[in-house]
């Protein structure tokens, strides 16, 4: 190797140690911002010591720096020239780009040097330059192909820069991209923190409004259903509730009738959460309104017997109910299965309609258990649906218990469904045990579930016609 070929190498070599060494210090500035500065200002000191660098290592007196979008807008520069306000500046960065050396090497991708600015027409002179500018050096600050942005750098003497600045220089920048590329993203993902965070922030109080909404929905539930069960002689009432999520779609009410009779219901509406219970207090308020009498006939809270409140009919009830539903709700796609009785406390004679509901369970004094089958659709899914009854007479020692599909499906898979073999054993056991029908239910339940979570609503009730001696 000849010695021309010799101190190329070595001044390439020099060039390559000049550009890490470069890079080097401009990573530990970088490092020791985002420690300590705010992502605002760390991208400008960045720039700042990059600019700085260069005018050391090329022996420049001033230069400026732009950052460019994939666009080519400016994002962020230093500039020689202070301006004293954001349209001078913005003016000041148009023309430099449009008709200086910086937009030269932006339209050609390569650096451009300028030894002596009175005899070149890549440079631009502006009115009242605050410098003295003979010698200029522009380099395109590239990675890959995607131009990054563009460093200048000026002397107030002619001819202070050549090829081999030019390519020093050039060879700087490519190490410099990488730096300031890394600053840019760097801000651009703690801008993004920042923005999770305060939207982290803004979820967590909608959450906890809506947490705060849903428990007053709960509440409000909790008024559908009875605040007291009835209390009455020869005659015991229990009842259960289990939301699976803060408000329900199951319910059930207990309520006395003109008559010496007793509205039984318990239903369960499609649907699960908000819509579900609005659907819910929809259904329990149509029921008591088509089947209640006025506050102001009733006397001591039992219902009087009047003239104008002939026997309630559940077929006439519901369809009344249906009629309704059908008409004002049925876009919705919402309807319920549903219990409705009436009971006559002196006979223990119920008439009732089963509107597509789990099947009630009557266990006969000496434990035989009946079903009690369905005898219409589900409220809400057709127009014309005919809601037929049926009887039954609870006879002394006979208990009826109803309950919605979150018993039976209680757990996680078909196969592990609590299903109304489940319901079939607690109640042969509450039996055998002489304990009470629910709690021994509600028990098993929950037992099968093993603690995990509800997955439906749980309503359950149960009417005992007592033996008095």
């Amino acid at each position: 190797m000849d010695l021309d070929n010799l101190i190329e190498e070595f001044t390439k070599l020099k060039s390559e140690k000049l550009a890490l060494e470069t890079q080097g210090k401009l990573l530990e500035t970088f490092i020791r911002l985002v420690r300590s500065s705010s992502h605002e200002s760390r991208i400008k000191a960045t720039l700042k010591k990059t600019v700085d660098l260069s005018i050391e290592l090329t022996g420049a007196e001033d230069g400026s720096l732009f950052l460019l979008d994939n666009a080519g807008w400016v994002t962020d520069c230093i500039l020689m020239r202070e301006s004293k306000s954001a349209a001078e500046r913005r003016r000041l960065i148009g023309k430099v780009l449009d008709r200086g050396l910086a937009g030269w090497v932006i339209q050609h991708r390569r650096a451009g040097l300028i030894e002596d600015t009175t005899r070149d027409q890549r440079w631009y002179q502006m009115e009242d330059q605050p410098y003295v500018a003979r010698s200029a050096l522009a380099a395109p600050i590239l990675k890959g192909r995607e131009l990054f942005g563009v460093l200048s750098l000026v002397h107030s003497q002619p001819g202070r820069f050549s090829e081999k600045t030019a390519s020093l220089i050039q060879a700087t920048v490519d190490h410099i991209a990488i730096v300031l590329e890394n600053a840019q993203f760097y801000s651009r993902l703690e801008n993004a923190y920042q923005s999770l965070a305060q939207a982290k922030e803004q979820i967590e109080t909608y959450s906890q409004a809506l947490a705060a909404e849903l428990r007053k929905g709960r509440r409000m539930q909790r008024n559908f259903l009875p605040q007291k069960i009835p209390v009455i002689r020869g005659w015991f009432i229990d009842a259960r509730f289990h939301p699976a999520r803060q408000v329900s779609g199951d319910f059930y009410d207990v309520y006395r009738l003109p008559g010496n009779r007793m509205g039984l219901v318990i239903a369960d509406v499609c649907d699960k959460g908000v819509s579900a219970a609005l659907f819910m207090g929809l259904i329990r308020s149509l029921i008591r309104i088509f089947t209640e009498i006025p506050d102001d006939d009733a006397r001591d809270g039992r219902p009087a017997e009047h003239p104008s409140h002939p026997p309630i009919d559940p077929m006439h009830a519901l369809g009344k109910i249906n009629h309704y539903l059908e008409t004002h709700h049925g876009n919705e796609g919402i309807f319920a299965t549903l219990f409705f009785g009436i009971l006559a406390l002196d006979t223990g004679q119920l008439t009732y309609v089963n509107a597509g509901h789990e099947s009630p369970l009557l266990i006969a004094a000496d434990g035989r258990i009946r079903a009690l089958a369905p005898t219409a659709p589900a409220v809400g899914m057709l127009l014309e649906a005919e809601f037929a009854t049926a009887e039954i007479e609870l006879q002394p020692g006979d208990t009826l218990i109803a309950y919605t599909d979150g018993v039976t499906e209680a757990g996680s898979a078909p196969t592990s469904f609590f299903g109304t073999a489940g319901v079939r054993r607690a109640i042969t056991r509450a039996r055998a045990e002489n304990d009470d029908y629910l709690s021994l239910l509600e028990q098993a339940v929950f037992e099968h579930l093993d603690g995990a979570d509800l997955t439906d609503d749980i309503a359950m009730i149960a009417v005992s016609r007592q033996t008095i001696g």
